[in-house]
């Protein structure tokens, strides 16, 4: 499998996940994503952090 192609389903399997909870649990996205907008952009930017870091450690265990 070339880059391009593992690229796309990466993105794809990203919609994927992002897009099942709006779908199953619409209330609680909506407030969950709500108070996550409430938060102070150093904390949203942490969060961020940890989650590419996660997403790199899975990365890297995946290859």
């Amino acid at each position: 499998m070339n880059i391009a192609a593992s690229l796309l389903l990466a993105v794809a399997l990203m919609l994927i996940i992002e897009g099942m909870f709006p779908f199953v649990l619409p209330t609680v996205w909506r407030d969950t994503f709500r108070k996550i907008a409430e938060r102070p952009p150093h904390q949203i930017r942490i969060g961020g952090l940890i989650l590419m870091g996660l997403g790199l450690v899975l990365l890297l265990l995946a290859t």
